[in-house]
């Protein structure tokens, strides 16, 4: 399946429906320059405005975002997940946030406990979330 970006399938699926870029603009309350912005991927619709532009097209706001053909659900989950190194790099600020702010004399305990279990919880779902 090829990737196909935000601004391409706002483009096909216009076509689709045998839309012009000016009566989609006229639809979503903006101008035709901002429409052909998005199919060529030079600005994105505002994120109010994807609920309004997915109803147009009579899809759901993840086919949408996802590329995926009505029916077909999301894409297939391959390639690596960005999932696990946010929750190590989260792990690791907090733990950093909380050495340097005790040496600064700057951080009461309950928030160091905080700022702790958060790095933890963390770092257990990257854990939880590992492929094996």
């Amino acid at each position: 399946m090829t990737q196909q970006t935000l601004g391409g399938r706002i483009a096909a699926l216009r076509k689709e429906k045998g839309m012009t870029q000016l009566e989609l603009a006229q639809q979503m309350g903006v101008t035709d320059k901002a429409v052909s912005k998005w199919e060529r991927d030079l600005a994105c619709p505002d994120i109010q405005t994807l609920p309004r532009l997915a109803q147009l097209f009579g899809i759901t706001v993840d086919e949408l975002m996802q590329g995926a053909a009505p029916g077909q659900g999301q894409l297939p989950k391959e390639g690596p997940s960005l999932f696990p190194l946010a929750c190590k790099a989260i792990c690791l600020a907090m733990g950093v946030a909380v050495a340097v702010l005790s040496v600064l004399g700057q951080l009461d305990t309950r928030s160091g406990f905080c700022l702790l279990g958060i790095g933890l919880a963390c770092g257990g779902m990257a854990l939880l979330r590992r492929q094996p």
